[in-house]
């Protein structure tokens, strides 16, 4: 017995000291495997995650749930900028034969293309509609005319997945996400508002415009999203805003900015003139800490030219545009104007009448004038090109110099066969 009890005494000293270290061992092992890297302070994991490529991240979120945890971290995207290692990606939305739209992101250095998630579907009332809504716009717009169609070919249909909700909608950025705003649903302008994040990668809805409006211009000033413009539903048919409004990123809140004025739409030579011809913007860019709206007058499809409006966050007030400036600005097809500044200067895309060509000019702040910067855009079936930042090289005034300046100047950066699908927008977001 007592030879016994001495064994299972020693038995019992034994087996409790190799638990404890079991345990102790289990309890290391624990925590190594919280750890993102093992062995590796996280605060040095985290400085090597920062300090990788972004494209790399979407298959870095399928590791682990704390590796998923601090990809989705906006504080990793802090740091990120801390250490100046943000990239510009390009957002480009295509539209296909079938009327599908898909988001693309594109990363530059990579050339890797990554397709964002749809935003969520929107179900339409029933097709018996079509018939009396159709009527409506025909009487808005016309009966043998593109918008017509164009607008009809985005309303009542049953959205599949990767279509946009709703149609005539405009794009924006701001503070690192993606903006769709309103667009027209049953032929109502609508105030619905989504964002893309691009750290969590998901669409959301977010607080509403304070007006519905479809087909109006954006643009990013002070870290403000800006909406002018657009056109919402009336009982003549399509109604032009002159209305404003901006949105706060940061509090989430629309505020409203005073309406344009559309002064030079106001001195027609003739009255019936007025009644014909809607004023519209046209575009709008963000120069020089102040909002530049190129307007038009319109009639379905035709277009007239009546310079601008600036708008001054400090005075809180529009003003009237340089008349060079106003009267020069390069228009696209349908009134659209195409510009963006960079380095500060003020550039905008001049479509020649060639299908494979066009030009890019620059605005004069001294001499109120455009002059040409390059003067041949090639336009292919690529998706994302470059041109280097030296502009200078582009003054010379022979033809010559600049075909053969245009081939050193523009390279492709990446290109995807999409088959025969169109561009609707290009965003850049630099995260």
């Amino acid at each position: 017995m007592s030879g016994t009890k001495a064994a299972q005494s020693e038995y019992n000293e034994v087996s409790l000291g190799e638990t404890c270290k079991r345990q102790r061992m289990t309890s290391i092992c624990y925590e190594e495997n919280l750890r993102l890297i093992p062995r590796l302070p996280d605060e040095i994991s985290i400085q090597i995650f920062a300090r990788l490529p972004r494209v790399c991240y979407l298959n870095m979120r399928l590791v682990a749930r704390n590796w998923k945890a601090v990809m989705m971290n906006p504080e990793l995207f802090n740091l990120r900028k801390e250490l100046g290692m943000t990239e510009e990606w390009l957002y480009l939305l295509t539209k296909f034969e079938d009327d599908k739209l898909f988001w693309l992101a594109l990363d530059p250095r990579s050339k890797i293309w990554q397709r964002l998630p749809p935003i969520p579907n929107v179900v339409y009332e029933e097709e018996s509609r079509k018939g009396v809504y159709g009527l409506l716009m025909r009487n808005m717009v016309g009966q043998s005319n593109n918008l017509t169609n164009i607008i009809m070919g985005w309303l009542w249909r049953k959205h599949a997945l990767g279509q946009l909700p709703f149609g005539g909608c405009a794009i924006g950025t701001a503070d690192g996400c993606l903006y769709v705003l309103g667009g027209f649903s049953k032929a109502s302008a609508m105030r619905c508002v989504w964002r893309y994040d691009p750290i969590a990668n998901v669409w959301s809805e977010v607080t509403p415009m304070t007006t519905g409006r479809a087909y109006c211009k954006t643009s990013i000033l002070n870290n403000k999203l800006y909406v002018v413009g657009g056109v919402s539903r009336a009982h003549g048919g399509l109604a032009p805003l002159q209305s404003a409004e901006v949105f706060d990123p940061c509090t989430g809140t629309w505020s409203q900015v005073p309406s344009m004025t559309f002064s030079k739409a106001q001195v027609l030579p003739a009255a019936f003139l007025a009644d014909m011809l809607n004023p519209i913007a046209t575009g709008m860019t963000s120069y020089k800490g102040r909002l530049y709206v190129p307007q038009s007058l319109y009639s379905w499809p035709f277009f007239v030219d009546v310079g601008g409006e600036i708008y001054d966050p400090e005075t809180n007030s529009w003003d009237e545009m340089p008349i060079g400036m106003g009267e020069g600005w390069p228009t696209k097809q349908a009134g659209t104007k195409l510009s963006v500044v960079v380095d500060g200067e003020l550039y905008a895309l001049d479509p020649s009448s060639s299908p494979n060509s066009g030009k890019i000019k620059v605005y004069d702040e001294k001499e109120d004038a455009w002059k040409v910067a390059i003067e041949k855009v090639p336009i292919t079936d690529f998706f994302g090109a470059d041109v280097c930042n030296n502009m200078d090289s582009f003054t010379s005034s022979s033809s010559e110099s600049m075909e053969e300046s245009a081939a050193v100047v523009w390279k492709v950066i990446a290109e995807t066969n999409l088959g025969h699908a169109e561009l609707v927008s290009c965003q850049v977001l630099n995260i």
